[in-house]
Protein backbone atom coordinates (compact mmCIF):
# COMPACT_ATOMS: atom_id res chain seq x y z
CA UNK A 1 0.00 0.00 0.00
CA UNK A 2 2.87 2.36 0.80
CA UNK A 3 4.31 1.75 -2.65
CA UNK A 4 0.96 2.55 -4.26
CA UNK A 5 0.72 5.75 -2.22
CA UNK A 6 4.21 6.88 -3.28
CA UNK A 7 3.42 6.18 -6.93
CA UNK A 8 0.54 8.66 -6.72
CA UNK A 9 2.64 11.48 -5.25
CA UNK A 10 3.17 14.42 -7.64
CA UNK A 11 6.57 14.47 -9.33
CA UNK A 12 8.65 17.55 -8.54
CA UNK A 13 9.45 19.40 -11.77
CA UNK A 14 11.50 22.37 -12.90
CA UNK A 15 11.10 24.65 -15.93
CA UNK A 16 14.11 24.23 -18.20
CA UNK A 17 12.96 26.38 -21.14
CA UNK A 18 10.47 29.24 -21.35
CA UNK A 19 7.58 29.38 -23.81
CA UNK A 20 9.29 31.73 -26.26
CA UNK A 21 12.36 29.51 -26.43
CA UNK A 22 10.20 26.44 -27.03
CA UNK A 23 8.28 28.13 -29.85
CA UNK A 24 11.50 29.31 -31.50
CA UNK A 25 12.92 25.80 -31.22
CA UNK A 26 9.76 24.33 -32.76
CA UNK A 27 9.79 26.81 -35.67
CA UNK A 28 13.44 26.20 -36.48
CA UNK A 29 13.01 22.45 -36.06
CA UNK A 30 10.01 22.19 -38.43
CA UNK A 31 11.54 24.55 -41.00
CA UNK A 32 14.81 22.63 -41.00
CA UNK A 33 13.06 19.30 -41.47
CA UNK A 34 11.17 20.67 -44.48
CA UNK A 35 14.41 22.07 -45.88
CA UNK A 36 16.17 18.74 -45.47
CA UNK A 37 13.26 16.93 -47.12
CA UNK A 38 12.99 19.24 -50.13
CA UNK A 39 16.76 19.72 -50.41
CA UNK A 40 17.40 15.99 -50.24
CA UNK A 41 14.74 15.39 -52.88
CA UNK A 42 16.41 17.87 -55.21
CA UNK A 43 19.87 16.46 -54.47
CA UNK A 44 18.61 13.02 -55.55
CA UNK A 45 17.61 14.54 -58.89
CA UNK A 46 13.87 14.14 -58.30
CA UNK A 47 12.91 17.71 -59.17
CA UNK A 48 10.55 16.44 -61.85
CA UNK A 49 8.68 14.29 -59.32
CA UNK A 50 6.93 16.59 -56.83
CA UNK A 51 7.00 15.70 -53.15
CA UNK A 52 3.76 15.38 -51.20
CA UNK A 53 4.19 18.95 -49.94
CA UNK A 54 4.73 20.26 -53.47
CA UNK A 55 1.69 18.35 -54.71
CA UNK A 56 -0.49 19.74 -51.91
CA UNK A 57 0.66 23.36 -52.26
CA UNK A 58 1.09 23.39 -56.03
CA UNK A 59 4.51 24.99 -55.54
CA UNK A 60 7.56 23.28 -57.12
CA UNK A 61 10.03 21.78 -54.65
CA UNK A 62 12.82 24.15 -55.70
CA UNK A 63 10.59 27.14 -54.92
CA UNK A 64 9.41 25.56 -51.67
CA UNK A 65 13.02 25.11 -50.64
CA UNK A 66 13.73 28.79 -51.29
CA UNK A 67 10.58 30.01 -49.54
CA UNK A 68 11.16 27.91 -46.43
CA UNK A 69 14.80 28.98 -46.37
CA UNK A 70 13.81 32.65 -46.41
CA UNK A 71 11.24 31.99 -43.66
CA UNK A 72 13.94 30.31 -41.57
CA UNK A 73 16.21 33.32 -42.08
CA UNK A 74 13.39 35.61 -40.95
CA UNK A 75 12.68 33.41 -37.95
CA UNK A 76 16.34 33.58 -37.00
CA UNK A 77 16.32 37.38 -37.19
CA UNK A 78 13.16 37.62 -35.08
CA UNK A 79 14.64 35.24 -32.53
CA UNK A 80 17.94 37.12 -32.41
CA UNK A 81 16.10 40.41 -31.90
CA UNK A 82 13.80 39.05 -29.22
CA UNK A 83 16.54 37.25 -27.30
CA UNK A 84 19.23 39.87 -27.93
CA UNK A 85 20.16 40.15 -24.27
CA UNK A 86 20.38 36.37 -23.92
CA UNK A 87 22.60 35.72 -26.95
CA UNK A 88 25.71 36.56 -24.95
CA UNK A 89 24.81 34.00 -22.30
CA UNK A 90 24.07 31.36 -24.93
CA UNK A 91 27.42 31.94 -26.64
CA UNK A 92 29.29 32.01 -23.34
CA UNK A 93 27.78 28.68 -22.29
CA UNK A 94 28.33 27.17 -25.74
CA UNK A 95 32.01 28.10 -25.87
CA UNK A 96 32.83 27.36 -22.22
CA UNK A 97 35.33 24.64 -21.45
CA UNK A 98 35.92 23.31 -17.96
CA UNK A 99 38.35 20.86 -16.43
CA UNK A 100 36.81 17.43 -16.67
CA UNK A 101 34.86 18.03 -19.89
CA UNK A 102 37.12 15.64 -21.82
CA UNK A 103 36.45 12.95 -19.23
CA UNK A 104 32.72 13.69 -19.53
CA UNK A 105 32.91 13.18 -23.31
CA UNK A 106 34.98 10.00 -22.91
CA UNK A 107 32.35 8.52 -20.60
CA UNK A 108 29.38 9.70 -22.67
CA UNK A 109 29.02 6.59 -24.93
CA UNK A 110 28.44 4.43 -21.84
CA UNK A 111 26.45 7.03 -19.90
CA UNK A 112 23.77 7.30 -22.60
CA UNK A 113 22.80 3.73 -21.68
CA UNK A 114 23.45 3.79 -17.92
CA UNK A 115 22.41 7.38 -17.13
CA UNK A 116 25.56 7.80 -15.02
CA UNK A 117 26.88 11.02 -16.52
CA UNK A 118 29.89 12.73 -15.01
CA UNK A 119 29.17 16.07 -13.42
CA UNK A 120 29.71 19.17 -15.55
CA UNK A 121 29.35 22.83 -14.60
CA UNK A 122 27.60 24.28 -17.65
CA UNK A 123 24.02 25.10 -18.56
CA UNK A 124 24.68 22.71 -21.46
CA UNK A 125 26.64 19.50 -21.16
CA UNK A 126 29.87 19.24 -23.24
CA UNK A 127 28.08 17.19 -25.91
CA UNK A 128 25.35 19.82 -26.25
CA UNK A 129 28.00 22.52 -26.62
CA UNK A 130 29.57 20.71 -29.56
CA UNK A 131 26.11 20.15 -31.04
CA UNK A 132 25.33 23.87 -30.65
CA UNK A 133 28.47 24.77 -32.57
CA UNK A 134 27.64 22.43 -35.44
CA UNK A 135 23.88 23.08 -35.56
CA UNK A 136 23.80 26.84 -35.02
CA UNK A 137 26.97 27.49 -37.01
CA UNK A 138 25.93 25.06 -39.73
CA UNK A 139 22.41 26.46 -40.06
CA UNK A 140 23.83 29.99 -40.25
CA UNK A 141 26.14 28.94 -43.10
CA UNK A 142 23.30 27.12 -44.86
CA UNK A 143 20.95 30.10 -44.62
CA UNK A 144 23.55 32.61 -45.80
CA UNK A 145 24.79 30.41 -48.64
CA UNK A 146 21.19 29.64 -49.62
CA UNK A 147 20.30 33.32 -49.77
CA UNK A 148 23.44 33.84 -51.84
CA UNK A 149 22.34 31.13 -54.28
CA UNK A 150 19.00 32.90 -54.69
CA UNK A 151 20.64 36.24 -55.46
CA UNK A 152 23.68 35.14 -57.50
CA UNK A 153 23.08 34.10 -61.10
CA UNK A 154 25.83 31.70 -62.12
CA UNK A 155 29.58 32.25 -62.15
CA UNK A 156 32.39 31.14 -59.80
CA UNK A 157 30.69 32.55 -56.69
CA UNK A 158 27.58 30.50 -57.40
CA UNK A 159 29.71 27.35 -57.70
CA UNK A 160 31.45 28.05 -54.37
CA UNK A 161 28.15 28.80 -52.60
CA UNK A 162 26.56 25.64 -53.99
CA UNK A 163 29.52 23.53 -52.87
CA UNK A 164 29.47 25.10 -49.39
CA UNK A 165 25.70 24.64 -49.09
CA UNK A 166 25.98 20.96 -50.00
CA UNK A 167 29.02 20.13 -47.85
CA UNK A 168 27.64 21.75 -44.69
CA UNK A 169 24.28 20.00 -45.11
CA UNK A 170 25.65 16.57 -44.20
CA UNK A 171 27.08 17.29 -40.71
CA UNK A 172 23.99 19.39 -39.90
CA UNK A 173 21.71 16.54 -40.99
CA UNK A 174 23.72 14.06 -38.91
CA UNK A 175 23.46 16.29 -35.84
CA UNK A 176 19.70 16.70 -36.32
CA UNK A 177 19.26 12.92 -36.50
CA UNK A 178 21.29 12.57 -33.31
CA UNK A 179 19.30 15.35 -31.66
CA UNK A 180 16.01 13.63 -32.50
CA UNK A 181 17.35 10.28 -31.26
CA UNK A 182 18.41 11.75 -27.92
CA UNK A 183 15.26 13.85 -27.49
CA UNK A 184 13.02 10.87 -28.26
CA UNK A 185 14.04 9.18 -25.01
CA UNK A 186 15.07 5.95 -26.74
CA UNK A 187 18.46 6.13 -25.02
CA UNK A 188 18.00 5.34 -21.29
CA UNK A 189 20.38 8.07 -20.13
CA UNK A 190 18.25 10.77 -21.75
CA UNK A 191 14.86 9.39 -20.80
CA UNK A 192 12.59 12.27 -19.83
CA UNK A 193 14.81 14.95 -21.40
CA UNK A 194 12.26 15.61 -24.16
CA UNK A 195 10.05 17.41 -21.64
CA UNK A 196 12.57 20.27 -21.52
CA UNK A 197 11.22 21.48 -24.89
CA UNK A 198 7.67 20.10 -24.79
CA UNK A 199 4.56 20.09 -22.59
CA UNK A 200 5.36 23.31 -20.81
CA UNK A 201 9.12 22.89 -20.78
CA UNK A 202 9.01 21.28 -17.34
CA UNK A 203 10.87 18.08 -16.61
CA UNK A 204 11.30 16.00 -13.45
CA UNK A 205 13.95 17.40 -11.13
CA UNK A 206 15.58 13.98 -11.05
CA UNK A 207 16.16 14.22 -14.81
CA UNK A 208 17.48 17.78 -14.55
CA UNK A 209 19.84 16.71 -11.74
CA UNK A 210 21.11 13.81 -13.85
CA UNK A 211 21.74 15.89 -16.97
CA UNK A 212 22.41 19.47 -15.78
CA UNK A 213 23.30 19.38 -12.06
CA UNK A 214 25.09 22.75 -11.88
CA UNK A 215 22.34 24.48 -13.86
CA UNK A 216 19.72 23.09 -11.46
CA UNK A 217 21.70 24.35 -8.46
CA UNK A 218 21.98 27.84 -9.97
CA UNK A 219 18.28 27.78 -10.86
CA UNK A 220 17.31 26.84 -7.31
CA UNK A 221 19.55 29.53 -5.82
CA UNK A 222 18.01 32.15 -8.11
CA UNK A 223 14.49 31.08 -7.15
CA UNK A 224 15.29 30.54 -3.46
CA UNK A 225 14.39 26.87 -3.63
CA UNK A 226 15.35 25.16 -0.34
Amino acid sequence: MATDHRSRLPVATVERNRRGTRWLHAGIYVSTLFLLATGGWLWLGREGDPTVLAAITGVPDIDLHKIIGVLLAGLGLVGAGYWLRRIGGFLRETFRWDAGDLRWLARWPVAVFTGRFRRHEGDFDPGQRLANLILVGGLLILVLSGLGLIMVRGGPLFVVLHWLHLVVTFPVAAMIIGHVLIASGVLPGYRGAWRAMHLGGRLPRTVARRLWPAWLERHDQGHNVP
